[in-house]
């Protein structure tokens, strides 16, 4: 089975579809500004989960953002465990650069 993976810029989303079959296979919602990706939400269709495609999905758009030299920011819980579990991405996490305190 191959996963092929594209960003679809218009849709604010990858989507992710196994070679030979019709439809998306799943998808990772995302919103872009000039410094940072954050990720919302993750979905794989049911006939897919466990095969590899929430990974395909995250290992194309981290590798995408470290090629832009964009800060990633892990709202949606799939993201935030994958990049908890490959410590080769924990870098380009985003870092508050601000100083207030209470």
């Amino acid at each position: 089975m191959t996963v092929q993976v594209q960003d679809v810029p218009e849709a604010k989303r990858y989507e992710a579809r196994i070679e030979g079959e019709p439809g998306v296979a799943g998808f990772a919602d995302y919103l872009r500004t000039e410094e940072l990706i954050a990720f919302l939400h993750t979905e794989v269709s049911p006939d897919h989960e466990g095969s590899g495609v929430g990974s395909a999905l995250a290992r194309t758009a981290l590798d995408e953002a470290r090629s832009a030299k964009l800060r990633v920011l892990p709202t949606c819980p799939f993201f935030a465990g994958w990049i908890a579990r490959h410590p080769e991405y924990q870098d380009l996490l985003y870092q508050s650069r601000s100083r207030v305190s209470d």
